[in-house]
């Protein structure tokens, strides 16, 4: 592939487009969302049990349990439906020197992050269809104060195989640059 139309300006000179895809876009439900989808449900049925308990008080003091059943019904469908709207909002891009993640979110609107792919860079493939190819991690805040750390990837890709390829050939064109520069 070569660079197209609308990558003007983001790619360095002489950078190649070598793949270009979405992460698969059916409806699926990982481990970690099920626990906050649970979480949130006993959230939100704790809310209720307040506000039935509290509606024998006088006036309408049962009502400050909807905020809280909110919160609790918003916490269970984020965590189920979350990650799979925000696939249905991705693309990714590979070239022959780095990764792009792009997002078009609403309300959030559009981001565009990319990470070098290059001789040092530790791939972990997870094979399979569909397969995940994580090449980066970053570290995030807690809501408590502390951190964690989270994997960056292409998740998951149909054609896993093809593009596992493509990152090894990213990985030794740029080992090539290196050779020829040194």
């Amino acid at each position: 592939m070569s660079t197209l139309t609308g990558w003007e300006g983001i790619l360095d000179e002489g950078e190649v487009i070598l793949w270009q895809g979405r992460p698969g876009q059916g409806f699926h439900v990982g481990a970690g969302s099920l626990i906050g989808g649970v979480f949130g449900l006993f959230f939100a049925g704790f809310a209720v049990f307040w506000m039935v308990m509290a509606s024998n008080a006088p006036g309408n003091f049962w009502m400050f349990g909807l905020i809280h059943f909110s919160v609790g019904l918003a916490l269970s469908i984020g965590s189920v439906v979350g990650p799979t709207w925000k696939r249905r909002h991705s693309w990714y891009t590979l070239t022959d020197r780095r990764a792009f993640i792009a997002t078009d979110m609403p309300f959030k609107g559009r981001n565009l992050k990319s990470y070098p792919i290059g001789p040092n860079t530790v791939i972990d493939y997870k094979q399979g269809n569909p397969a995940t190819i994580h090449f980066a991690e970053e570290w995030k805040r807690g809501s408590k104060g502390g951190s964690y750390k989270v994997k960056i990837g292409f998740e998951r890709l149909e054609n896993g195989d093809e593009v596992m390829r493509q990152v090894r050939k990213a990985q030794e064109v740029d080992e090539t640059m290196i050779r020829e520069h040194t």
